[in-house]
């Protein structure tokens, strides 16, 4: 990732690097990944959120991107990508499926040097843009979306088919 994609932040978190992750980093994400999930209100299970990442990283069907602490690279958050193809612009897109950084971390800019690696990934990798879902009220993330420049739609309706 390029030169926006690491900085120093102020407190007790030190320089942040973004990096790609790769499959060796799967059992520091699975707790991360585990507590993003339960953010949104699902029971516990590192072992199922292990054996996600570590099959995306094995599969490469999705990009994991990790924001670390530069001094001993412990995980501070991540966000994945999974990259699809959209027939009306004839051009790939991914969708930034998930973002998360840990509470010791959290309003210090890892967010956003996620976020901001991503887009790097985009242009580096070609595809035409990004897409993401929030919830209505998560102000601060949707404020966030909105400053690096991502516009919310307001004219389509998303709707959800789920297996019975």
């Amino acid at each position: 990732m390029g030169a926006d994609a690491a900085r120093g932040l102020p407190g007790t978190i030190g320089a942040v690097t973004v990096r790609r992750a790769a499959l060796a980093d799967a059992a520091r994400l699975a707790p991360l990944f585990d507590a993003y999930r339960q953010f949104y209100q699902l029971a516990p299970d590192v072992a199922g959120a292990l054996a996600w990442m570590t099959d995306r990283l094995r599969r490469g069907d999705g990009t994991i991107l990790v924001a670390a602490d530069a001094a001993d690279g412990t995980p501070l958050g991540f966000t994945q990508l999974y990259t699809t193809l959209c027939s009306l612009s004839l051009a790939p897109y991914a969708i930034l499926s998930d973002l998360y950084v840990v509470p010791a971390a959290r309003r210090r800019g890892v967010a956003r040097q996620l976020l901001v690696a991503a887009r790097e990934f985009a242009v580096e990798t070609g595809l035409s843009r990004l897409e993401l879902q929030t919830a209505r009220d998560n102000v601060a993330a949707r404020a966030l979306y909105e400053s690096l420049g991502w516009i919310r739609d307001d004219t389509f309706l998303v709707y959800t088919w789920r297996r019975p």
